[in-house]
This record gives structure tokens, C-alpha cells and sequence, in this order.
């Protein structure tokens, strides 16, 4: 892969050591977690195009199978929103003007907008990046998106009683 740089080869290699099964293959079910792993987020659609499948042991990918998709998806990158953008677009929600937003409305944003998640998604999101809403409902949005994007870590996960 001419285009790729050899650190991203080395990163790459690295997400397939971890993400390879017993037979040193990746499963396609793995592909977005392994995408994930380097920095690239394709939506589903993106992902059916390079034949990930539903179902495991469906279909697997060798390393050199997979850098070329590593290697296309990684050119689209520049073209996903960044955290600038999705500020901007948590505005729109901000009616006060005050840096808070509706968790329902977030919530609904998130199961209905875009590449819709899934009610499981969405809670996992919530886990790890969203503070307790205050008395109206509301959360900041800026540390939400901060941990979101990956800026700031996650919330530490809550103590079982």
C-alpha cells in the first residue's frame, strides 16, 4: 500500500494482532472494531460495501485484504465531522443558550438522526461520556462530546452496592 504511511502499516498490524481469531484471520464481523481501532469510523453502509457480515466465521480477511480498505476509508476520513461540528450541532438543541442540552432530546438525536444507534448504543454512549443531568433534565454538552470524541477519558464506571 504506497499511500499508506509505515506507521499506519505498523498500527494496523498491530489492530490485526488483536483483533485476529484462532486461525489468523479477522473476522468481518470485527472489521468496524478493527477500523475503529485505527482511527476510522465507516458507517454500516461503508462497511456492507467491504463485505462484513453478519454472522461469525461468515467471512475473514487476511492483513493484506484489509489494508487496502484501511487504506480507502482512511483517504474518506477528512470528509466525517469532527468535534467542531458536532459542537455546532448541539446548538441547535441548546434553546437557553447556556452550554446544556436535553438528555431526551439527545437520546432522540441519537436513536433517530444520521446513522441511527440502538437503544444499546445509546446507553453505552451514556455510560461512558454523559454526566448526571441536572434538575431540568439537562447536561453540559461540551464534556459530553469531549469524552465522546475521545478528548477527555471516559467516566470511571460506577460501583456496584
Amino acid at each position: 500500500m504506497a499511500d499508506l504511511k509505515p506507521k499506519e502499516i505498523e498500527d494496523a498490524e498491530w489492530a490485526y494482532d488483536i483483533f485476529k481469531g484462532m486461525d489468523g484471520l479477522v473476522d468481518s464481523t470485527s472489521l468496524g472494531k478493527w477500523l475503529n481501532a485505527l482511527d476510522v469510523n465507516p458507517s454500516v453502509a461503508r462497511l456492507e460495501k467491504f463485505g462484513v457480515a453478519k454472522k461469525v466465521d461468515e467471512k475473514k480477511f487476511k492483513l493484506d485484504e484489509l489494508l487496502p480498505i484501511f487504506s480507502e476509508l482512511k483517504k474518506e476520513r477528512k470528509d466525517q465531522g469532527c468535534y467542531e461540528d458536532f459542537i455546532e450541532c448541539l446548538k441547535l438543541y441548546d434553546k437557553a443558550e447556556n452550554g446544556k442540552v436535553a438528555v431526551g432530546e439527545l437520546s432522540h438525536s441519537l436513536l433517530s438522526l444520521g446513522e441511527k444507534l440502538t437503544d444499546h448504543q445509546v446507553d453505552e454512549v451514556f455510560e461512558d461520556c454523559l454526566d448526571e443531568e441536572d434538575d431540568e433534565g439537562e447536561i453540559e454538552y461540551i464534556p459530553f462530546l469531549r469524552r465522546m470524541c475521545g478528548l477527555d477519558p471516559p467516566i470511571p464506571p460506577k460501583k456496584k452496592k
